[in-house]
């Protein structure tokens, strides 16, 4: 019984706090109300007995990704953007399409059918806990699509390195350094 309460409990503060992110004028407000959200979806994964979800949901999730959510948030221009007015003129006609989206998934969610099982048991999960397990899967079944996902991210990290460097050095203009292409034609 305790069980069912604390899952209604998270699952209902994930809603509110995801409709609020969505909601708030003030992109720190919507930030701080994915925190929370990420935080009770931690709690979800501890209710399931999956601590080290949990705890990779609380390190990389509400640590580094909010973090650099934080960044952008206070790199863009905060009082330009809360005066703007909503983006959609007619919001009655975005939330009566939300709702039919909404009443088309719960429809189609009975036709939900789960697949087949894995080799994994409850009881061998158990035996040899979950981060056990999880290591034993990623580095066994999924070795190829895990190191595919690393390299994609290493390509990132590098494009994301090069790109910034670039940035940095600018390029010369009559003699002078320049921010780059995109702000001199601004000047101009």
């Amino acid at each position: 019984m305790l069980s069912k309460f604390i899952f209604l409990y998270c699952a209902l503060v994930i809603i509110t706090t995801a409709l609020l992110a969505v909601r708030f004028r003030n992109p720190v407000h919507s930030v701080l109300a994915v925190l929370v959200l990420f935080f009770h979806m931690a709690g979800l994964y501890l209710l399931l007995n999956a601590e080290f979800l949990a705890a990779v949901q609380i390190i990389v999730y509400a640590g580094a990704i909010l973090v650099l959510y934080l960044f952008v948030v206070f790199l863009v221009n905060l009082r330009q953007e809360i005066n703007i007015e909503r983006f959609v003129a007619h919001h009655n006609i975005s939330i009566g399409i939300s709702f039919l989206v909404f009443v088309m998934l719960m429809v189609g969610s009975r036709s939900f059918i789960l697949g087949t099982h894995g080799k994994w048991t409850i009881d061998a999960i158990r035996e040899v806990t979950h981060t056990k397990a999880l290591g034993t899967e990623i580095f066994t079944s999924y070795i190829l699509p895990f190191e595919i996902v690393a390299l994609v991210l290493l390509v990132a990290v590098i494009g994301g390195i090069l790109l910034a460097k670039q940035e940095k050095q600018g390029t010369a203009v009559d003699g002078k350094e320049s921010s780059g292409p995109l702000i001199e034609e601004g000047r101009k």
